[in-house]
Parts: C-alpha cells; structure tokens; sequence
C-alpha cells in the first residue's frame, strides 16, 4: 500500500437483527472511500464485530456514520447479550496499518469522538491508546459497571466523559473510542457447557490473573479459600508461597524472584500499595491478554473469550497451547478455537512455523500449506468456517493474469502471435521452476532420520528457496507490465519540440524500467543457484538430479533474462545506467558459470557412468 491506511473496527450491540446490522454497515460504506473487510454477527452475545479499512479521511467520515445509525436504530435498553458493553456503539478504535503512526490515530480517535459528544449527544469515553489518564487506557476498567451501571458512572466525578453530555442517554448509552495496536479477538472452544470452567483457565491465562487461593485447588483452582492481605500482618506472593512481612521485602522479592514491577502491577490492579487490601493476585501466563469464560448456546458449549492487545509479544497459538495445558490439568479437552473478525497473516504463518517445527517438519513449504498446517492445528473450523482470504489481512500471494493461467494455458498464451508474455517472462517463470525443485529437495531430506542434526540448516534453505520462488513467479506478470511504461511513452503526441522531447525522455523512462525487471530476475536467479550449490554438498545421491535439474533451471532463467536485459540497452542513450548495468551482467555471468561447474561437478561424481 502507498497510501496511509488505517483501520477501524467498531463493535455494536447488535447480532441478532440482520435488517439493522445491514443499515449500519451500509451507512458506512454510502459514506465513501472505505472497503469493509469483515462483518462478523453474533448472535450469543448479540454484538458485531465490523472491519473497514480506508485512508485517515474517508476513516474518520465512515466511523462517525456508522455509529450515527447505530444511535438511530439499536435501543439499549432493550439489549441483553453474553458480551460485556457500555453503549450501542460499545468500542471505536482506530488502528494504524500503512504510513499511520500511533499519535495518528489518536488525534482520529479524539476528533471522531468529539464529533460523536458534540452532534450526536452520546458521552464519549477515550480509552488505549488515546486514553486521558492512566485509569482510562484499561477499557475494562472504562466498561466496568457496563450500560446498566452507566447512570451512576456518570455522576461521579472521577468518571465524567472526555465529550459529550454528562447526563445519562438511555437509548444510546456511551461510547468508548480509541487508538490501538491490532488487537486478535480469539476464542477458545471447551468439550463442555460449565462457565466456570471456562473462567478458571481464562484467569491463569490473563495478564490481570486470579485472585491467590490456597487448599483445594487441584484440579479446579476457583474451588480454593481466597488469600487476603493483612491477616496475621503477612505479605503474601501471589506467584508463589513466599511470605513477607512488609510490602517492602515483598516488592522485593517479586522483582528478584519474578522479574516484575509489583507497584506498577498494584496500579493496574487498582491496589493501594501503601495499603493493600483485599484478595492477593497471582499472575497470568501472559501479557497482553484480556480473557473471560463464557458459555455460547449457539454451540452449546463454553468458550474461553480472549483479547490479544499485542500479539506480537503473546500470540494466539502461544496462548492456545497454554490454555491445552491448563486444560488437561482439570480434565477438560480443548476442540479447537475461534477468531472473531480478522487477524494479521503474520500471526497466522507463525503459528504455522511453530506446529511444523514441534513436529520437526519442514518449515520451507509453500505459504498456503504453512497457513492450513496453522489452521488445523488450531482448529479454527471447530464452529465456523474459517477462509484465509477472508481472515487475513496482509496476505499477499503472487497473482496476475499470467500466474493464475494452468501450465497448458500459459504455454499457449507464450506460442500466440503476440509479443507477451515473451522471453522475460519464461526466464522468471524458469528460475521459479528452479527454486521450486531445490525446496522441494530441501523439504524431503528433512524428512530423512540421516539429516536429523541439519534440520535448521535444511529448513533455512527450503525458507529461502520458497521466498525466491514467490519473488520469481511474480515476476512472470512483471515482465510483461514493464513494457507498459515503453508502450506508453510510444503513444505520446509528437507535434510539437516540446512533445517530441517529452516524448522521448518518457521512452528512455520506459526503457529502463523494462531493463531493469529482467535485471532483477536475473540476480534473483543466481540466488537460486547458490541455494542448489549448497543442496549439493548435503542431500542424499538419489536426489542429486534433482538439484542438477534446478540449478540448470535457474541458470537458463537467468542467461535468459539478460538477453531481454541488452535487447533493450541499445534504447537507451544514458551511458552511466548502461555502464552499470553491462557490469553487473558481467558480473552475473561470471557467478553463474562457477556455480553451474560447481554443482555439475558434484552431481558427475555421484554417477557411476
């Protein structure tokens, strides 16, 4: 993406309505310049999740109709649901996505909710992100109480909206907006129907944790006597069973023991260091991670319903094999989980990662296998159907015209009285054949016990080895397009001195443009062959052909696509660029005959005839 981008995604307080949902979401996109990626209905906890993305202006016109109709159309006090909620329009957070800085999103978050007080009369809460004090970045802490606690909330001092009225809107209730990093709405599915259950393990896993409990706590931990402060003057820890006797020795003890910052941990708890009351807390599993039971009627079954504020430092399989561990102490099967709206690819192709690497398979396999092998492992078709192209954002595999045609279809197209796809094209098309078999070499030595102490080294070069495909086959419709730039510069008008120079400056423009890809091929191809080079030195003599085979591949690739690189330096008058690009084809040469002789030669040895 070239432009800045942000994302929005409002839940509302509605799931059960199709006809209301279909009005918001319209409004939002009569609104203009935004893609709604994602309309996630539920109807248990009677809340939707919608997904838009757009730039910064069209963002900000979008969100503030979507929660306008909103207003018009969900009556609050009508409303009954498994999901905690404050308003109509219960959470509008802003999240940057391309070229959108954090302090961006919060100046959004502070001018869409300023709209939202001012004209629409709803009292605004700004929480994350964009937060107006430390106790509001919490939205938990923000929601507590929810829309049936809302009219008391708004008459203590401490709890007076950053927009819009004081006074109660029954209708409408209050909405809380800010600015966030993406958050990963996952849930996780229990074999049974027990809340309680369902919570149990939802507080080990959580950041704010679980209240300290002593006696019988195995196998179900809520079943234990509470530990409080105070008695008999002791300090207890909430991790472990350490006991102090001033919170000094235990502030202590839990930055040396624990590694954490207990005043700061008191303050998100809202505990009084200077005088702790109340029960002790014993810590979750992981940061960045909000997490309650609930039971789902729909599936009939409980769902442990987690918010990932980061994922990137807890990820949601990190966090599901966690929950499978703290499950199997209490004798409850984990079936497999959810995710509600969308999730960033990268998370998912890490999980991908993590599951082929426990099981000591390869990870250098194409991204559409690496994403199933996630997604089963997750199982994330347990009770909805779960698609990548609509789940992910940032997905991005090669596609084009040329790369979506079948091998027949693309042979024809190339043997058609047309000049594209043309040699270039065949050349990237060609190395990416190359790099293929040099994965798929790497990937099949993993699976032999001989290379069980050369798997990282194998995983790397079947990683790498995919990567250079990918950038190849995309280069098959690259080539092509490189001509366009040339074919448009030939079409400029030519009446006039002026015209004729701008004419012909856009044609050396061109010309570079269609060197340069094929350029570009060709030294992504000698990277495939220094790939094949060090496959020879590793894998088994029945294979061996194979990696012949692809070096051969990549060779022809590149040799190939430097004849489309001096087809078109004889257009070109700019002598540095021409200068640089005969070296670097020189240069591109030299390389690839050493590591063709270099892996030819340890293939010839391998033969007996």
């Amino acid at each position: 993406m070239s432009e800045s981008i942000v994302e929005c995604v409002p839940n509302f307080s509605e799931g059960r309505d199709s006809a209301i949902l279909k009005e918001i979401v319209d409004a939002i996109e009569a609104s203009g310049g935004v893609n709604v990626l994602d309309v996630d209905e539920g109807y248990n906890t009677n809340r939707t999740v919608v997904t838009f993305i757009g730039s910064p202006k069209d963002v900000e016109a979008a969100a503030f109709q979507g929660v306008a109709t909103a207003g018009q159309l969900i009556d609050m006090r009508k409303h009954h649901g498994e999901h905690p909620r404050i308003g109509a329009t219960d959470v509008l957070p802003f999240i940057p996505v391309s070229k959108m800085t954090m302090e961006d999103c919060v100046g959004i978050a502070q001018r869409v909710g300023a709209r939202i007080g001012e004209e629409l009369g709803i009292p605004v809460y700004l929480y994350d992100q964009a937060a107006s004090s430390l106790e509001r970045r919490n939205l938990a802490a923000v929601r507590s109480g929810e829309y049936e606690g809302l009219d008391e909330k708004l008459k203590d001092p401490n709890w007076q909206p950053d927009y819009g009225p004081t006074s109660y809107n029954p209708m409408s209730g209050a909405t809380c907006v800010g600015a966030r990093e993406f958050l990963i709405a996952y849930n996780i599915n229990l074999n049974n129907a027990d809340r309680r259950y369902a919570n149990d393990i939802a507080y080990a896993l959580r950041e704010r944790g679980r209240w300290k409990r002593t006696g019988n706590i195995e196998p179900f931990y809520y079943k234990g006597d509470v530990v409080y402060f105070g008695q008999n003057g002791e300090f207890p820890c909430g991790p472990c069973d350490f006991i102090a006797t001033s919170f000094e020795e235990l502030k202590n003890h839990y930055s040396e023991e624990h590694g954490g910052d207990l005043i700061a941990r008191y303050d998100d708890l809202g505990i009084d260091p200077k005088n702790p009351v109340g029960p002790v807390f014993d810590d979750g599993h992981f940061t960045d991670v909000k997490a309650i039971g609930w039971v789902i009627d729909e599936y009939n079954r409980a769902q442990i319903s987690i918010n990932l504020t980061n994922y990137k430092v807890s990820s949601p399989h990190e966090v599901l094999e966690m929950a499978r561990e703290e499950a199997g102490k209490r004798g409850v099967i984990i079936t497999g989980s959810e995710l509600i709206g969308l999730m960033p690819f990268e998370a998912l192709r890490e999980a991908g990662l993590y599951y082929r690497r426990r099981a000591m398979k390869s990870t250098g396999i194409p991204v559409g296998d690496l994403l199933e092998t996630a997604i089963q492992s997750m199982g994330l078709r347990d009770v909805s159907p779960f698609e990548v192209e609509d789940k992910l954002i940032g997905l991005s595999a090669p596609e084009g015209p040329l790369v979506d045609l079948s091998v027949l279809d693309f042979v024809d197209e190339v043997s058609r009285e047309t000049p594209a796809p043309g040699g270039g094209s065949v050349a990237a098309l060609s190395g990416a054949l190359g790099s293929a078999l040099t994965s798929m070499v790497a990937n099949l030595s993993v699976g032999k016990s001989e290379f069980d102490d050369k798997y990282e080294y194998l995983c790397d070069i079947a990683c790498r080895a995919q990567e250079i495909k990918d950038l190849l086959v995309r280069g098959v419709d690259a080539d092509t397009k490189a001509f366009d730039s040339v074919l448009a510069g030939m079409r400029m008008p030519q009446d006039s001195e002026g015209e004729i120079n701008a004419r012909k400056e856009a044609m050396e423009e061109g010309y570079k443009d269609a060197t340069s890809v094929p350029l570009d091929t060709a030294e992504v191809c000698l990277r495939c062959m220094e790939l094949a080079d060090q496959m020879a030195d590793v894998t088994s003599v029945s294979m061996m052909s194979d990696v012949g085979t692809g070096c051969l591949m990549a060779e022809a690739g590149l040799r190939s696509a430097i004849y489309n690189v001096r087809i078109n330096l004889p257009n070109i008058s700019d002598q540095n660029f021409k200068q640089d690009v005969e070296k670097r084809i020189k240069e591109l040469l030299s390389k690839a005959a050493t590591l063709r002789d270099s892996v030819s030669g340890k293939i010839e040895a391998t033969f007996e005839i």
